[in-house]
């Protein structure tokens, strides 16, 4: 098995995001990761807040609409 092709940087931020050893995180299965990472972004859909999370446009293009 040969160790995940991605940035150093970007497995850093993956370990602590996944609470994970980086050694562990090189090596683990691609399906794993994916799986963890699909876990990792439903707990954080789940704590966001269902409203407020649209962007209002701003008033400007609001007032360009009208005319």
């Amino acid at each position: 098995m040969r160790p995940l092709q991605i940035s150093p940087d970007t497995a850093q931020k993956l370990a602590k995001a996944l609470g994970v050893p980086l050694e562990h995180l090189m090596h683990m299965p691609q399906h794993i990761l994916l799986q963890k990472l699909a876990e990792l972004n439903q707990q954080a859909s789940e704590n966001e807040p269902e409203n407020g999370t649209e962007k209002a446009a701003p008033p400007d293009s609001q007032e360009d609409s009208k005319l």
